[in-house]
């Protein structure tokens, strides 16, 4: 459509000499010459198909106007320019520069048989470099855009496919989290169930305590899932929106507390110079710990389990004993001892499991790396 528009507007601008009254003294513009004028422009509708092909036949209807008959001549050579300026824009680069060269080669004979003049050869190799160095400009634009859009479309992409990551890391976070909520409290809850009706009939006091106890477990997860539903609601809502619940070692007695209601010993000991964590590490470590004990509650078939948090000068190692039966040959099974070393990957850190002391039970270490300090405190619980 453009090159049709193009055409037209190049033939209504070489029709102007058969409008305009010609001087008495020449001969009146014939329909032959301006046939002949028609077909040095039709090749222009295929300029950027090929516009070196087109450079040459407009050229030689040119020459067989200029040769064949004797019409009026043209303000300008528009034919040619914008064959000229099509090759510059659209042609490769070898026979770009040599139709140039060429186009320019032809002015000097053309002026020659024209007029002669010095003036008419400097305004045609003027105006013809002009059209050529346009069309060079025009080809260099297009590139500079196609560049700018192939860009974008891959920063598009690079960014579909980085919302995508984000996503599934958010799920997987969001998986790992609900797998401890719930895990623990549901763990929790069975052996008091279980131990429920054996202590109604032995020791019913201690029945009221597991009942208690149950009661107090299903509460506390039920308020940890109500929160972390309320962050997804509010997820989006802004850079200030918490992103999910946080649970931090100052809840680690009252974790270790319920777990001793359901009837495994539990000890708690910190050691080496305490200090604040941030509040990432913080939760991590709150979830290790409670992973590890859910574990011991449900697998394990334990009587007595250690914490231990060992706070080094650069990193903290977390380790969880106890005294049960492990947890077979393959350690590296189950998705909580996955979102263990999940956890203490996106940490930096380290985890390892295994037999405990002596080859009994089982233990998990995890080692998390911490800023350096210089100062020593020791606290046992």
């Amino acid at each position: 459509m453009t090159d049709l528009c193009v055409v037209l507007v190049v033939q209504a601008a070489v029709s102007v000499p058969w409008v305009l009254p010609r001087d008495p003294g020449l001969e009146p513009a014939s329909p032959t010459a301006y046939l002949l004028t028609t077909l040095t422009v039709l090749p222009l509708l295929w300029r950027r198909r090929a516009p070196v092909r087109v450079l040459l036949a407009v050229v030689a209807a040119q020459g067989l106007y200029g040769l064949a008959v004797d019409g009026p001549g043209q303000t300008l050579p528009y034919t040619g320019l914008v064959a000229l300026y099509s090759v510059a824009a659209h042609a490769p680069s070898p026979s770009r520069q040599l139709c140039g060269a060429l186009t320019l080669a032809v002015v000097f004979p053309s002026v020659a048989f024209n007029t002669g003049e010095a003036r008419e050869l400097v305004f045609s190799l003027m105006v013809f470099t002009a059209a050529y160095g346009f069309g060079r400009f025009t080809d260099t634009r297009q590139a500079y855009t196609r560049a700018v859009e192939d860009r974008a479309r891959q920063l598009e992409v690079t960014r579909r496919i980085e919302a995508e990551q984000a996503a599934a890391r958010e799920r997987a976070r969001i998986a790992r989290e609900m797998h401890d909520i719930l895990s623990h409290a549901v763990s929790l809850m069975i052996v008091q169930a279980e131990a429920g009706p054996v202590a109604v009939r032995t020791a019913p006091e201690r029945a009221e305590a597991a009942f208690d106890a149950i009661s107090e477990t299903g509460r506390d997860a039920m308020v940890q899932l109500r929160r972390m539903l309320g962050v997804l609601r509010e997820e989006g809502q802004g850079p200030g929106a918490p992103r999910s619940p946080q649970p931090a070692l100052d809840g680690l007695p009252a974790l270790v507390e319920r777990v001793r209601s359901s009837g495994l010993a539990v000890t708690h000991t910190v050691t080496g110079p305490e200090r604040p964590l941030p509040r990432d590490t913080d939760s991590a470590v709150f979830r290790i710990v409670q992973e590890a004990l859910t574990n011991t509650v449900k697998h394990a078939a334990a009587t007595e389990a250690a914490v231990l948090l060992a706070y080094g000068e650069s990193s903290l190692t977390v380790s969880v004993t106890d005294d049960g039966v492990g947890m077979g040959t393959d350690t590296h099974s189950g998705h909580g001892l996955i979102g263990i070393r999940e956890r203490a990957a996106a940490h930096g850190g380290g985890a390892r499991t295994g037999p405990g002391p002596d080859g009994r039970g089982f233990r998990v270490d995890v080692t998390l790396p911490l800023a350096p300090v210089t100062s020593s405190l020791e606290v046992g619980s």
